[in-house]
């Protein structure tokens, strides 16, 4: 299902990011690309396990978290920009239902609106998320974060920002330091991790002008870092 969400859908309209890529037991590393933004050109992904905590991992080119999407002043139509982790996990191993698309982890910026769960602040921050995303060709990328219909009541996460999106707002500790973005995850939380493959692309999401389903769209890819979108990473101890 992946791989063709990956062909199919991620790479509608972005067809011109190819570019050489490696992947180890542990990390996906990628050429530099000068026709990418140096804060969102990705270098080096791993996701690695050291005792009971896992660590995501993004290394670019230039000074991650340098740029931020412009504030507009109001939700419609607003930007956000992310460093995200797609992952082979199932989205009941994160505290949805099963099933229910392709699970990421992302860090993100958006200055026009908070998102943290039980109404606490985000917008002046970089900041983890969960999210389950779908194939939907609206979108600017073809993929959007999965919508929960009006009147359902899927299952969701404790930290679950109460936004009909099948997103999660968990407070792990991120830092964007140099050229670094990292996540530390206890391992206690995400039962498949151990065995679990990954990518990473950094994106730009928009949110629906008229807030209507999709709300929030997968906008722009600004690269991947196997090229691909083939999760040739895997998680592996830390050296």
């Amino acid at each position: 299902m992946f791989g063709k969400l990956a062909a199919g859908a991620l790479f509608a309209g972005t067809a011109s990011l190819c570019f050489a890529a490696t992947a180890s037991a542990d990390a996906v590393k990628a050429k530099p690309d000068k026709a990418v933004h140096a804060s969102f050109d990705i270098v080096e992904t791993t996701i690695t396990t050291k005792g009971d905590t896992a660590v995501f991992s993004t290394r670019v080119r230039g000074d991650a978290g340098k740029e931020k999407p412009k504030a507009t002043g109001k939700f419609e139509g607003s930007g956000v920009y992310a460093y995200v982790w797609p992952t082979s996990l199932d989205s009941g191993e994160i505290g949805f239902d099963k099933g229910q698309g392709i699970v990421a982890l992302a860090v993100t910026f958006h200055p026009d609106f908070d998102d943290a769960a039980k109404g606490a602040k985000n917008r002046d921050r970089w900041h983890p998320h969960w999210v389950v995303l779908a194939k939907d060709e609206v979108c600017g990328a073809g993929l959007k974060v999965v919508d929960i219909p009006k009147g359902t009541k899927p299952k969701v996460p404790e930290t679950w920002p109460g936004v009909p999106l099948l997103i999660d707002s968990p407070t792990y500790p991120t830092a964007l330091k140099g050229d670094a973005v990292d996540v530390t995850i206890p391992l206690s939380l995400i039962g498949g991790l151990k065995n679990a493959s990954f990518d990473g692309v950094t994106a730009g999401l928009k949110v629906n002008g008229n807030l209507h389903a999709p709300l929030l769209c997968v906008a722009d890819v600004f690269k991947v870092a196997s090229g691909n979108l083939s999760l040739p990473g895997k998680v592996a101890p830390a050296k």
